[in-house]
């Protein structure tokens, strides 16, 4: 799919679907199936960031959990560094995982109250067997260090940091066994909005160091700008429109893409006052019963009879532009 050479491609995602089933009756059968993904294709180059966009419901921490192999695919494959982890298992997969590492949307609810920030960070080298006791406090002062917290702050607990700070602590976390690869799974969508660039910074200073590449999840498209190299536009469970993030912010080819872009702010009053707003109406559908042809035909202001009977085809457009629609040209 990419025009990249295959060795600087760190992450490829193909076909990727994710049904949860549903039950009913006595019998507890299946009845019909939530498509939370459903047919989603991309890869990551090495050292860059993938920036995956979407409404709450589109699917995009099951993409996430699917990637690490904390939910099994129900189809399609994950590649990373050329081993299919949804046909790996086992001691094989265990000693990948270090490799991969999750930045949690809310860094009160992912750190243990019971723990000290040393201990919560020091986790994954316990688990993993990676250092020494040591060496395990030279290395968890060491991070606490790379993400702007002191050596001191080691024996304090979560509720004693601002959720700035515990944001941070789990990023150290993510850091203990030097992964290649970080999903950021909303980062700061919990945060005050004076510390989101903060932290937004922090993981630029941190992908510029340890040439970390990073998928990274929100609803903010402004923040998504800042930090991707390329951006995905995901809807209803499938990838609506994915290129490079100037293409997509200066001349977005999708309706949906289109009307996400034209709720975002501009800082020139000028520009702002003249700029049209799209307003989509009705609700995102349910992903239990998606509607048929293209997920998007039920609010789409350019929808046609095409776009109901038809599946849009994946597309590349030009180099690098890719979307599903009928009348992107």
């Amino acid at each position: 799919m990419a025009s990249e050479r295959r060795d600087e491609i760190l992450v490829e995602v193909k076909g990727l679907k994710k049904h949860f089933p549903i039950t009913g009756g006595l019998l507890k059968r299946q009845v019909g199936a939530v498509k939370a993904v459903d047919g989603v294709t991309f890869d990551i180059v090495r050292g860059h960031t993938l920036g995956l966009v979407g409404e709450s419901g589109s699917g995009k921490s099951t993409i996430g959990r699917v990637i690490l192999q904390l939910d099994q695919a129900t189809e399609g494959s994950v590649t990373f560094d050329d081993v299919d982890l949804t046909r790996t298992k086992g001691e094989k997969l265990r000693k990948i995982r270090p490799r991969m590492q999750m930045v949690f949307q809310d860094p009160h609810a992912s750190l243990n109250p019971r723990m000290t920030v040393s201990s919560i960070i020091g986790e994954p080298l316990k688990e993993h067997r990676a250092a020494k006791r040591a060496e395990k406090r030279e290395r968890i002062d060491e991070l606490l260090s790379l993400v702007g917290l002191e050596s001191s702050h080691a024996n304090r607990y979560p509720h004693e940091f601002s959720g700035g700070q515990r944001q941070r602590i789990g990023i150290a976390r993510a850091l203990a066994l030097n992964p290649e690869f970080i999903i950021c799974d909303e980062p700061i969508a919990a945060l005050d909005v004076s510390i989101q660039s903060q932290v937004v910074n922090l993981l630029e200073d941190l992908q510029d160091q340890l040439g970390l590449t990073y998928l990274f999840i929100s609803h903010d498209l402004s923040m998504v700008r800042h930090i991707a190299d390329r951006v995905a536009v995901l809807y209803l469970g499938r990838i609506m429109e994915m290129a490079d993030v100037d293409s997509i912010y200066t001349e977005p080819k999708h309706p949906y893409t289109k009307a996400l872009l034209s709720a975002v702010p501009v800082p020139d009053p000028e520009v702002e006052s003249g700029r049209k707003r799209i307003i989509l109406e009705g609700d995102i559908p349910s992903p239990a019963d998606p509607p048929p042809g293209c997920p998007f035909n039920t609010r789409c202001p350019i929808a046609q009879q095409q776009c109901v009977d038809e599946v849009p085809e994946w597309r590349e457009l030009s180099s690098g532009r890719w979307v599903a629609c009928h009348f992107a040209e």
